[in-house]
């Protein structure tokens, strides 16, 4: 059996899903999903920060979740670190 693909919200790039990041927002709140187990819709983007960036100016995040969602600006700097 394969493993899932997904697809990064910031450049469109399908991925096996264990190569991508997921965030999801089950307050409104985007946040990283380090352990996949937070509930709702996830959205995924690359480990790049550059997708993370283009993500979020493009409201993408708040598509893909269907919902309004606020991006934290510490989010970034907790992706910039690693």
């Amino acid at each position: 059996m394969s493993e899932p693909t997904r697809t990064c919200v910031g450049c469109g790039r399908k991925a096996p899903q264990p190569e991508l990041v997921r965030f999801a927002a089950p307050a409104g709140v985007l946040q990283r999903d380090e352990g996949r187990g937070l509930p709702g819709r996830g959205a995924y983007t690359c480990p790049r920060l550059s997708c993370f960036e283009r993500a979020a100016s493009r409201r993408a995040f708040a598509r893909a979740l269907r919902r309004t969602v606020e991006v934290p600006s510490g989010l970034k700097a907790s992706l910039e670190g690693g």
